[in-house]
């Protein structure tokens, strides 16, 4: 597979890459110029101990992004911000402000599995999620979730 011919601007973002610090960045711009010396994916798999999968991954990436290829992109899972877009997050985070007690459960402690579950119940994801979800969800929005401690509250708003 050729990738096709590179431009100026594109040359020198490829030829400063082998000075990046992240290895990614490194491999993408070796494969990518490798190609436009006219090496074919078997040669460059070979010279960089990688498979021809991956070096023909990278040129499809760079022939669909260009430059923003040699980035890594996000290893978030992206269901995670489908279970929980912005609205849905913002109701979970209401959610876990009201004691469990509140959607009949029997305890006033949430859980991470709890909290998955009565986001169900209540119609916040449109399916049941893992707690490990709810955990991911809340990291992104900034909050952290620490293990459930018991609080004894009183009812006097003062």
């Amino acid at each position: 597979m050729d990738v096709r011919p590179l431009t100026a601007h594109e040359r020198a973002g490829l030829e400063g890459g082998p000075r990046s610090p992240e290895a990614f960045t490194l491999r993408r711009c070796q494969i990518v110029l490798a190609n436009a010396r006219g090496q074919t994916a078997l040669q460059i798999a070979e010279q960089l101990r990688c498979s021809d999968q991956t070096v023909r991954n990278a040129l499809h990436a760079f022939k669909r992004q260009g430059l923003a290829s040699l980035q890594p992109a996000s290893s978030v899972a992206h269901h995670v911000a489908r279970a929980f877009d912005g609205a849905r997050a913002e109701r979970l985070c209401a959610l876990l402000h009201q004691s469990p007690r509140t959607f009949g459960k029997p305890t006033s402690l949430w859980t991470l599995e709890l909290a998955a579950e009565v986001a169900d119940a209540e119609g916040i994801t449109s399916e049941q999620v893992s707690g490990e979800m709810v955990r991911a969800t809340l990291q992104r929005l900034g909050a952290g979730w620490r293990r459930a401690k018991e609080w004894i509250t009183s009812p006097d708003p003062e």
